[in-house]
């Protein structure tokens, strides 16, 4: 659990004393709340009633706004009675909300730049990404979900992805949205022939992962894809920030532009490492897994689908909504999909800068010994001097060596062979001393824990978040 900061209206602030709260909890020790290298910008996001009450939106000018779903890559595992297929997203509808206020709303997000100064692009982007966190959730409401074998694989470029020769059907899921308009259950698929008379194959006679497209019925935003992952095999689960893309969370005004406003970039060639394992590992099972609640995924999962291999993919569902449930949300899908496929193997990617993955992917090696292939970790502190926040390798204590590695450049993951185990670039020098490592305990020569404009970024960012949650 995670050290909550001072709770404070937005009337009530006073600089001063609130940077003296900061410093106070940093002591000689390290503040959890900088130490759990979770987003904070992506944190608190308004919902249903407060979005339509803090906008004044009527129920009658909601009730004329057509449904929308957000419909999440889902992955299905092989049963005794077939194919079982996790279908998971969002009910809602955007409502009408003027470009003033938009702008208005826009700048909570931003430090020390106002929209109106960004290129156009950018601002169109943080408009629209703007527009997507206020919406109102639709819940207590069916779903039907139609199955249609109709994606598009390229051969060899996603993992061994085949497209399903049948299974088309429509189902409804047999639960109604939460109040926060949330869905996510495992549907049993039938059988059903395809346009020329195939069947999917069984998951016990195949290695390949077959995909499906699924379409939220009644609606045209609903659209996904669900893998069917055989029972054995290698699965990846990667993190996005940081690891496939720059994001720079632990530097708040750069977190927030390249999060709100810039095009997504990737991180140097990680794109070609991965695009190297899907085509070289045979039927590799990619699932990318980021914390960032729903209503803002979508520029993720656009941004990796033009980047990265086919896969399936997991957010944060909004009844995961605060901090602390943020650090546990994690663990709790990992564990999902763990339980999901007792007989694969696991590779497991992140960054130093997340507490929640530091903690969580030693443990799983420990919970679950004989699934965790790999583990692999970039140190963001070695290759950017911005990134202040220390992190603990206390879990790592015990672990083979060549199960992980913390790496600092794409290039020392060439040339290893994941399938084999043996996941360690002797070449990489690792220094883990398996407590608190980086820039704020002095393991790393000259670093320090935080320099005056550092400290004042990060609080002027925690100030932002009280004025936007207030």
């Amino acid at each position: 659990m995670i050290t909550p900061g001072p709770e404070l209206r937005a009337r009530d602030i006073d600089p001063g004393s609130y940077i003296n709260s900061v410093l106070s909890g940093i002591g000689s020790g390290v503040s959890s709340y900088i130490a759990s290298g979770v987003p904070q910008f992506f944190q608190d996001f308004p919902t249903g009633d407060s979005v339509e009450s803090s906008l004044g939106i009527g129920d009658d000018d909601l009730a004329a706004k057509p449904t929308q779903v957000l419909n999440v890559p889902g992955y299905a595992n092989w049963t005794d009675l077939g194919w079982n297929v996790r279908v998971h997203g969002n009910v809602f509808k955007q409502p009408d909300i003027s470009q003033g206020k938009v702008d208005d709303l826009a700048n909570k997000f931003l430090i020390d730049v106002d929209i109106n100064d960004l290129p156009t692009s950018q601002q169109e982007q943080a408009r629209n990404l703007t527009r997507e966190i206020f919406v109102v959730q639709q819940g207590h409401l069916n779903v039907t979900i139609n199955f249609e074998n109709d994606v598009s694989v390229e051969p060899d470029a996603s993992g061994g992805v085949i497209n399903a020769q049948g299974g088309a059907q429509s189902v409804q899921l047999p639960y109604e949205t939460t109040a926060q308009g949330d869905f996510d259950t495992f549907i049993a698929l039938r059988n059903t022939s395809g346009p020329n008379g195939g069947y999917l194959i069984r998951g016990n006679e195949t290695s390949s992962i077959q995909a499906l497209n699924m379409y939220a019925n009644g609606t045209d935003t609903g659209n996904a894809t669900a893998y069917l992952v055989p029972p054995t095999g290698l699965t990846i689960i990667s993190d996005i920030d940081d690891i496939l893309r720059i994001t720079k969370i632990y530097v708040p005004k750069e977190g927030l532009l390249n999060s709100f406003a810039r095009p997504f970039t990737q991180w140097i060639n990680m794109p070609e490492i991965y695009a190297n394992w899907s085509a070289s590992i045979p039927d590799f099972h990619f699932h990318y897994l980021t914390t960032t609640p729903e209503q803002v995924t979508r520029n993720y999962m656009e941004f990796i689908y033009k980047t990265y291999p086919l896969g399936s993919f997991d957010t944060r569902p909004l009844n995961f909504s605060d901090v602390s449930a943020t650090l546990q949300i994690r663990r709790f899908l990992l564990d999902k999909i763990f339980q999901t496929f007792p007989q694969r193997k696991f590779v497991l990617m992140g960054d130093t800068t997340n507490s929640d993955v530091m903690k969580a992917y030693p443990a799983l090696a420990k919970d679950y010994p004989n699934q965790v292939q790999c583990i692999f970790l970039r140190n963001t502190s070695s290759t950017d001097d911005a990134d202040l926040f220390p992190y603990d390798t206390s879990g790592f204590e015990g672990l083979d060596q060549k199960t992980y590695m913390f790496f600092n450049v794409p290039d020392d993951l060439r040339n290893l062979d994941v399938v084999g185990g043996d996941c360690y670039n002797t070449s990489v020098v690792q220094n883990v001393t398996f407590g608190y490592q980086g820039y704020g305990f002095g393991n790393s020569a000259g670093r320090t824990w935080f320099s005056g404009s550092s400290l004042l970024a990060v609080v002027t960012f925690w100030a932002a978040l009280v004025l936007l949650t207030s």
